[in-house]
């Protein structure tokens, strides 16, 4: 776990071989008619090969068996994994989850994809536009098991406990602050190391990519040169007992077995990768006059729509940072919106309601519906003194938020019974402070 490796940049052409195999890349081509060492060429294709030069995405993996050699996929019990989005009757409130409960491995031993919890989401896999929000919880690794998404890209948060991730390119250990993307197609297992919790904002039809900065200039908000990408590792190990293969596909799991280890793959070069970000290498931008600037300058990475400036999907963070705007109301507005806003929290307290919005839990905001600060939080910003301060110190407050109008699932309204049916009462005490007479 320790001492592990990474290349830096977003959507760079890396180049990865382990060092135990030098040379172990074709030399001036993809495809040799016999691969260095006697590998196998496979070709991962993240785009469709005529896409423009700027958003093809593809990698080419050297492996010691092609990934075509498994029996064939049978169904897989899903759990509350699903893009069921008509199993249950819309729900245009405010929602707000308390922390999701992690079982206890004594009592109920779940990894990361029998732990899978899908909250809400809009559109479908089989035509290539939507998204859905997952919780995870899990406390035990993925043993001899493999995950890979036929349906799209995993944006994964974890919130408690870190996760040592394998994938067909190299390892990441990624912790509590950091994110990770693990891209369509690619094959990878979770090492946890106790009980563990996370979000998953998962897309379909699009890649994750970084957001223009327009006048905000060349640099800003997330930097390319501080996502990792893992460098080449390979295992070459038989499983007589069986390995499963677990393909997300159509929203349904099938499971395949094989006699060996899917990270078998001693080189590759390309574009198509996964990789990690830590948050806290975000570099914040924010209003110094007055008022607010809009939370799209806390953007880290976006989905696009077709339509210019829609996105399907944008991950926001709210970190720490200094707020000095003068004759200001500081915290978030009271506010509707035309997009649908999942919040969640990794760690601290977040400034619009400290006590009710915990880490590990959630709130969803849906399309039009209002929210805003609750009553303690207005008073208290209303009369403050505005000095320079120093705003979320010790918090990492996010959003997904997504063009789509979110449906909840039946787990996320009932079996969960996490959801916090008192929410609305945070603004009840808000009260009217008209006077016609006082301008």
């Amino acid at each position: 776990m320790t001492g592990l490796q990474y290349m830096s940049g977003f959507g760079n052409e890396h180049a990865s071989e382990d060092p135990r195999c030098p040379g172990a890349l074709p030399e001036g081509q993809n495809n040799p008619q016999v691969c260095p060492y006697g590998l196998y060429a496979e070709q991962l294709s993240g785009s469709a090969f005529t896409c423009p030069r700027a958003t093809n995405r593809r990698s080419w993996l050297y492996r010691i068996l092609p990934s075509v050699c498994h029996k064939p996929f049978k169904p897989l019990e899903e759990g509350h994994l699903t893009h069921d989005w008509d199993e249950i009757e819309p729900d245009p409130n405010q929602l707000r989850w308390k922390p999701f409960e992690i079982p206890k491995a004594s009592q109920n031993k779940m990894d990361f994809v029998s732990g899978l919890h899908t909250l809400c989401g809009a559109g479908e896999p089989r035509g290539r536009n939507g998204i859905a929000v997952h919780i995870f919880v899990c406390n035990t690794s993925m043993t001899d098991r493999c995950l890979y998404n036929s349906d799209g890209d995993f944006l994964i948060v974890p919130q408690q406990g870190k996760l040592l991730i394998t994938t067909e390119f190299g390892k990441m250990l990624v912790e509590p602050n950091e994110i990770c993307v693990i891209q369509q197609g690619m094959r990878f297992s979770v090492e946890v190391f106790g009980e563990t919790r996370g979000y998953i904002l998962e897309v379909y039809g699009a890649h994750f990519e970084l957001p223009d900065l327009g006048p905000i200039g060349a640099n800003g908000l997330a930097n390319p040169r501080d996502f990792l990408v893992p460098v080449a590792w390979y295992e070459d190990r038989q499983v007589p007992g069986g390995y499963t293969v677990i393909s997300k596909y159509q929203g349904k799991l099938f499971a395949a077995q094989q006699d060996y280890s899917p990270y078998n793959v001693v080189a590759w070069h390309g574009n198509y990768t996964p990789y990690k970000y830590h948050l806290e290498k975000f570099m914040v931008i924010n209003a110094v006059a007055f008022d607010h600037a809009d939370p799209s300058i806390f953007t880290v990475l976006t989905a696009k729509t077709t339509r210019a400036g829609v996105a399907l999907a944008d991950f926001v963070i709210f970190p720490p940072r200094w707020g000095v705007a003068n004759n200001t109301f500081r915290p978030p507005y009271y506010h509707r919106n035309c997009m649908s806003e999942f919040m969640g929290l990794i760690k601290g307290h977040y400034e619009a309601k400290e006590e009710g919005f915990q880490p590990g839990g959630g709130s969803l905001h849906s399309m039009m519906t209002p929210h805003g600060p609750d009553a303690d939080c207005f008073e208290k910003a209303s009369r403050a003194k505005l000095e320079p301060e120093r705003v979320a110190d010790g918090t990492m407050a996010f959003m997904f938020e997504s063009s789509l109008s979110l449906a909840v699932t039946k787990w996320g309204l009932q079996t969960s019974n996490r959801l916090d049916k008192n929410y609305y009462k945070c603004w009840e005490p808000l009260k009217s402070h008209f006077n016609p007479k006082c301008k």
